[in-house]
């Protein structure tokens, strides 16, 4: 991970989410037990449901996590 990475990283340890922040992202419930998740530990679920290394999501640049979620739909999309 690089500095920029671990200083976001440390930073986001240190934010004090709001019950609105966290409940609800962009209109889509969040489930009580990812609302109370640490970075650390969603990036640990989303490796173990996309069955990818551990700790390979979590070095990920957080642009390269959001291009992970996009192709990741788009093949979900050619499945259904």
């Amino acid at each position: 991970m690089s500095i920029m990475g671990h200083v976001y990283v440390w930073l986001d340890r240190r934010v004090e989410y709001t019950e609105e922040e966290v409940s609800n992202v962009l209109g889509l419930p969040i489930d009580e037990d990812l609302r109370t998740s640490s970075r650390y530990e969603l990036c640990r679920l989303i490796e173990a449901e996309f069955k990818v290394p551990k700790d390979s999501f979590w070095t990920l640049h957080s642009t390269q996590k959001i291009r992970f979620a996009a192709q990741q739909m788009r093949e979900m999309k050619k499945g259904v």
